[in-house]
């Protein structure tokens, strides 16, 4: 009776336990494969991206969600036709859900309209999409970050001089809208400086950058006084002719992303500002939306992420190193 007694009491314990254990284990026990699509794989914006999501993936396995990321994108931010592959391959093999930054506003609508109607939900992060299939759209105020950096410029010419703005490539809404940004405020708040050129394109690259901003050097070089580039690329070439060219420093350049790079030029005054986005937090809330989604909770439509100017007076400031310096290596093991 009394081995009875004992046995009985510890099958109610492992009973008590295992009831104890279930209701403090995580609910959901979901498991996704999340697809990241970025415009291309070399740039650090792609890389702190990359970072984000990763860390929601991590956060994610602590309340019980496994989530697998993908992270696949082409070689060239210019490879549109590679992109759309991209994402009709992950579509085929039907994963949980995707996070795309589009290269062309255009190009990717079918292809998500292919996701949608397959019960693929996709987040859009960093740059529009001219469709509104997806879920939700996670990214920079861009155009506020074209302000920003006219605002910059007028305030470095005391609102008077020559510049350009060396665009990027058509049919990327992101620089687009940094572009549009920059020249309307320009002209509206600054009559005094002249825009003298606006239609050139720097293309996908560093080294095509390069030549676009040494041919305007070359055509308008002794007048200008300023220059304004919308993202990494175009800002790396930039400076390259301008070193070239002997004018580095002395004629007020704005661009466009961070990287160590454009933190030296800062430093050494070779480039007078960057409008920084946050990349990290675009993968990371990406990630994280398709993953709500995908248990059912509401999502917000656009998320803004935010769009901060740095110059060499903040560059040292604790929330410009935040932004400069993303924990790349925490999550990219």
């Amino acid at each position: 009776m009394k081995r009875f007694m004992i046995a009985a009491g510890i099958a109610m314990l492992v009973i008590a336990c295992a009831k104890h254990e279930q209701t403090s284990a995580p609910k959901s026990g979901k498991s996704f494969t999340i697809a990241v699509i970025p415009q291309g794989s070399t740039h650090e914006f792609w890389k702190s991206i990359h970072a984000g999501a990763m860390k929601t993936a991590q956060d994610e396995a602590k309340g019980g969600v496994n989530v697998t990321i993908i992270w696949k994108g082409p070689m060239r931010e210019d490879d549109r036709e590679q992109q759309v592959q991209v994402v009709e391959g992950f579509v085929t093999q039907h994963v949980d859900g995707i996070v795309l930054a589009p290269f062309d506003k255009n190009a990717l609508v079918r292809p998500v309209e292919e996701a949608k109607r397959a019960g693929i939900p996709t987040v859009v992060v960093d740059s529009g999409l001219e469709s509104t299939d997806a879920i939700s759209f996670v990214a920079s105020n861009n155009y506020h970050g074209g302000e920003l950096a006219a605002d910059e410029m007028g305030r470095l010419l005391g609102g008077k001089g020559k510049v350009l703005a060396l665009r990027y490539q058509e049919g990327v809404f992101s620089t687009e809208q940094r572009e549009k940004g920059f020249i309307e405020r320009i002209k509206t708040a600054y009559p005094a400086i002249q825009l003298i050129s606006s239609n050139q394109f720097a293309g996908a690259t560093r080294d095509t950058a390069k030549t676009a901003a040494e041919n305007l050097l070359n055509r308008f070089g002794n007048d200008l006084d300023g220059l304004f580039t919308p993202n990494e690329s175009s800002t790396a070439g930039a400076l390259l002719a301008l070193e070239d060219a002997g004018k580095a420093g002395k004629i007020r350049f704005i661009g466009f992303d961070s990287s160590e790079v454009f933190v030296k030029a800062m430093r050494d005054g070779k480039l007078h500002g960057i409008v920084v986005q946050n990349p990290f937090r675009m993968g990371e809330l990406g990630v994280k939306t398709v993953v709500d989604h995908l248990l059912g909770k509401p999502v917000e439509k656009r998320v803004d992420t935010g769009v901060t100017l740095i110059t060499p007076a903040n560059l040292d400031a604790p929330e410009s190193q935040t932004l400069l310096h993303p924990p790349l290596e925490t999550y990219l093991k």
